[in-house]
């Protein structure tokens, strides 16, 4: 007799998948819900981007660190900091141009056009005594003012501005016509409208996240822990990526995140009390042994569809659990992260200002209450019992 070897992460996978598609399916597709997928198909795409660039950025710092207290030295590796640095700015410095070409893709108009728009709102050339003026309130206009925010804002104009200008101009001079018309109708709602308001909104947005943050301290993080699994399960999480661009630009860093990604530290725990509390649950171990170690890389997907919330009670705590860590990274404050990234132990290299210890103090503080909540609380007898995920 031939024994197949059971593929764990194919078994997990295919376990979450199945159970994702039937929450999704319960889910109304409102307007709501198409922000937060457009949201989502503009950032997604520039992920890796964002990893990439804020991993040799922080490569950049460690060097720069090491050099200032005297561990290394020379020319060469002051060469290589710059080069790094120029490779991380390479996508930094130039995210909203990358934003505008995405956010056309999405919204229907001209790639090309929605990168000039993004390009526009870094007012390049603007020097010395040649500044354009915030219309509202007299004060010289900033590159970059606005932000993400108003690089969306002003692409969504666009491709309504583009379609409307397809559908009256003659094809002959369409290709002439119609981008220029749109990029002189758009850019200057952009540099004299949207750059203005959209940075007042972007500000405003920053500053009151960091103002929960810095005064709210444990019982802040302990909220954003605990209810950032729910908004993960319910697709509301990519609203949070242009807060986190937007910190990061004006202050070197998101202080969000790392309290955010407390939310998958807990529910880590959780499911490594379910694998020691549930023994005789052959399914739900098989299901754990492919979804837990991913969720500690922080990717957590696997865990909440295929496990915490089909089983309903684990889920909670998990939330629980996250919200301790939360409470931990807000208790010992100034905890950021330099770019955005999967969270968990993935996250630990973007750390900004040195501050992996209070980074790690959260995580395994998050581990641990996942754990003990859902060991003492996050189980039925038929979970325990059963040879079936969730009853």
């Amino acid at each position: 007799m031939i024994v197949k070897k059971m593929d764990y992460k194919s078994y997990a996978a295919d376990k979450a998948k199945a159970n994702k598609e039937a929450h999704k399916a319960k889910q109304k597709n409102g307007k709501l819900n198409k922000v937060l997928k457009s949201i989502a198909n503009i950032f997604i795409p520039l992920i890796p981007a964002f990893i990439g660039a804020g991993l040799i950025g922080g490569i950049a710092a460690v060097l720069s660190n090491l050099m200032v207290a005297g561990y290394i030295s020379g020319a060469w590796i002051t060469q290589l900091i710059t080069v790094f640095n120029v490779i991380k700015d390479g996508m930094l410095a130039y995210l909203a141009i990358f934003t505008g070409i995405n956010a056309a893709k999405e919204f229907g108009a001209t790639p090309g056009l929605g990168g000039v728009i993004g390009g526009t709102t870094l007012l390049t050339g603007i020097a010395g005594k040649n500044i354009l003026m915030n219309v509202f309130t007299g004060e010289p206009l900033q590159p970059g003012q606005g932000g993400i925010i108003g690089v969306i804002f002003a692409v969504w104009i666009l491709s309504i501005v583009e379609k409307r200008l397809h559908k009256i101009v003659p094809n002959a001079i369409d290709i002439i016509v119609t981008p220029t018309i749109a990029l002189l109708i758009v850019g200057l709602l952009t540099i004299f409208i949207f750059m203005p308001l959209a940075g007042f909104v972007s500000d405003s947005l920053v500053s009151v996240v960091n103002g929960i943050i810095s005064i709210g301290g444990v019982f802040s993080g302990f909220i954003i822990g605990a209810s950032f699994l729910p908004l993960v399960m319910l697709g509301l999480h990519h609203i949070f990526t242009p807060i986190h661009i937007e910190m990061i630009n004006q202050s070197g860093a998101t202080y969000l995140l790392p309290i955010a990604a407390m939310a998958g530290a807990g529910q880590v725990g959780a499911a490594l009390a379910l694998w020691v509390r549930c023994k005789r649950n052959t399914t739900l171990r098989n299901t754990l042994k492919g979804a837990l170690p991913v969720g500690f890389l922080g990717i957590g997907e696997p865990l909440i569809y295929g496990v915490t919330l089909p089983l309903g009670r684990p889920f909670l705590t998990a939330c629980i659990g996250g919200g301790i860590g939360g409470a931990v990274i807000g208790g010992i404050g100034h905890v950021g992260a330099k770019a955005i990234g999967p969270s968990g132990v993935s996250l630990l290299p973007l750390i900004s200002d040195n501050m992996y210890l209070g980074y790690i103090a959260g995580l395994l503080a998050a581990y641990a209450g996942g754990f003990v909540c859902t060991y003492l609380f996050g189980t039925t007898k038929a979970m325990r019992q059963t040879d079936l995920l969730g009853d």
